[in-house]
């Protein structure tokens, strides 16, 4: 049976994508995480806390929950992201009737840190999509939204499937 690799072309090197696609997943998202973080580093964030502040902007106030599935992030790496935000200053935690839920907003100095991001943040978005095209972002979009969707089925099927397990 014969691989075939797509070659891509990152900055001044060649990379081969892997016939993996949880690597080349990986490694394309990391490329481009560092692209998003260098057109973001006059405002002082890196694109995951750009992320997590947009997020929590969107929302108003926000559960540790709420974030962890807005994001699709694990909450390991979210409190740890959430401790830094907050020991920044630009996220506090917010009362929530339920004392047991850790609820966060932004600060002012949260506010004006997103507002100073976006354009960068704009920046970063229009040289992807410049390249790529918006057409093939959009399908991409559309494919990666299906590849999201049976991850997260098989992945509850699995846990389910474990649990009944455990208890049989």
């Amino acid at each position: 049976m014969s691989r075939r690799n797509t070659t891509l072309t990152i900055g001044q090197g060649r990379g081969r994508l892997s016939p993996c696609v949880c690597n080349t997943l990986r490694m394309v998202t990391r490329v481009v995480t560092q692209l998003y973080d260098d057109c973001l580093r006059p405002s002082g964030l890196r694109v995951t806390q750009f992320s997590i502040l947009a997020a929590v902007a969107r929302l108003g106030e926000a559960s540790l929950k709420q974030l962890e599935d807005e994001l699709a992030i694990d909450q390991t790496t979210l409190t740890r992201s959430l401790t830094l935000l907050e020991r920044d200053g630009v996220l506090e935690r917010a009362s929530h009737p339920d004392g047991r839920i850790k609820a966060m907003r932004l600060t002012s100095k949260g506010r004006r840190a997103l507002e100073a991001a976006r354009p960068l943040w704009a920046q970063a978005q229009g040289k992807v999509l410049r390249e790529l095209g918006t057409k093939a972002w959009a399908d991409a979009q559309r494919r990666l939204t299906r590849l999201h969707h049976v991850a997260v089925k098989k992945r509850r099927r699995g846990r389910e499937g474990r649990a009944r397990a455990a208890e049989g």
